[in-house]
């Protein structure tokens, strides 16, 4: 694997973590690797899995898992120890801060469709945005989950940036299945 240039989570609410390289070339390929990897590994609930999109001369989307549990340490060592087995480079920290969350603690609960309110109370996320709106949402507003909720970090904060949707609903930005560009051609 190319090495990538890894820095820590300067702003992220946890600092034990490692950024680990990979050839995925899409989100869809890399939340793949990453939730088999985890599961391989035996990844505790608590530990935050991410992917980066990486912009350098091999365009690819890495990983990243971090905590800020120090009782999950070892696991992330014995994590990086067999990755780094397995072919990966693997290095402290993650190669941006800006991940985009797949594995958080609580997102297993983050089914059907909730309240904000709800979705804060069971999980990780901080906050919800809405496109096209600078106001911060209701909590008694409904958002329909997809049983797909990535949020990103932002400023230290793991934000869910969602969009209107029918029935005045939301549904988080990001599509579980988007449509590939150029499909019908």
């Amino acid at each position: 694997m190319t090495p990538t240039a890894a820095t820590s989570y300067a702003s992220a609410p946890y600092a034990i973590g490692i950024g680990i390289d990979t050839d995925a070339t899409t989100l869809r390929e890399a939340d793949h690797l990453l939730q088999a990897l985890a599961t391989e590994l035996d990844v505790p609930e608590g530990v935050f899995g991410c992917t980066h999109l990486v912009r350098d001369g091999r365009p690819r989307v890495a990983l990243s898992l971090a905590t800020e549990a120090v009782a999950a340490e070892p696991v992330l060592r014995t994590a990086r120890d067999r990755l780094t087995a397995q072919g990966y480079d693997v290095r402290d920290g993650a190669p941006d801060e800006v991940g985009r969350a797949v594995l958080y603690p609580g997102a297993g609960a983050l089914t059907g469709t909730l309240t904000l309110a709800e979705l804060l109370a069971r999980s990780a996320i901080d906050r919800v945005t809405v496109l096209g709106t600078p106001d911060e949402p209701d909590p008694d507003m409904r958002l329909v989950t997809r049983e797909h909720v990535r949020p990103q970090w932002q400023d230290g904060r793991l934000v869910l940036a969602a969009m209107p949707a029918a029935g005045g609903t939301l549904v988080p930005f990001e599509d579980p299945d988007p449509t590939p560009c150029c499909a019908d051609h």
